[in-house]
């Protein structure tokens, strides 16, 4: 089993795919570490020797920052924002869309799920 970057990767994917697990890495930058490492994409990962996974992890922690790191290192530009208490800072502490999205319809991702008021009066309701 290959476990790079504190990760196992899936056994039966190829490595191409199988490296996307590890967070920070993508498809196209995956491509960039094989070819880096010298390790055929289409290899399944059950079938990498153990120098391959060598060279597969030499490549990631030589040029790049994944998983642990590179969490921290978001999480703290989030709140060196909200300590500034600038406009983007201020949504992050909110809970709000960031860049600049409409809230008046959707943004469901951001706010929640919908609830509704409780002990509103219909309009038509006089007598």
């Amino acid at each position: 089993m290959a476990r790079i970057a504190g990760i196992d990767l899936p056994r039966d994917k190829r490595v191409e795919i199988g490296l996307t697990y590890i967070y920070g890495i993508g498809l196209p930058t995956s491509q960039k570490i094989t070819e880096s490492a010298g390790v055929n994409p289409d290899t399944r990962v059950k079938d990498l020797s153990d120098s391959e996974v060598a060279a597969l992890r030499e490549a990631i922690e030589a040029n790049y920052q994944v998983e642990g790191d590179l969490r921290r290192w978001e999480s703290m530009n989030i709140k060196r924002l909200v300590d500034i208490g600038c406009y983007r800072g201020r949504r992050h502490r909110q809970g709000l869309p960031v860049r600049g999205q409409r809230t008046r319809t959707n943004a469901r991702t951001r706010r929640g799920v919908r609830r509704t008021v409780a002990g509103k009066k219909k309009a038509g309701a006089k007598k």
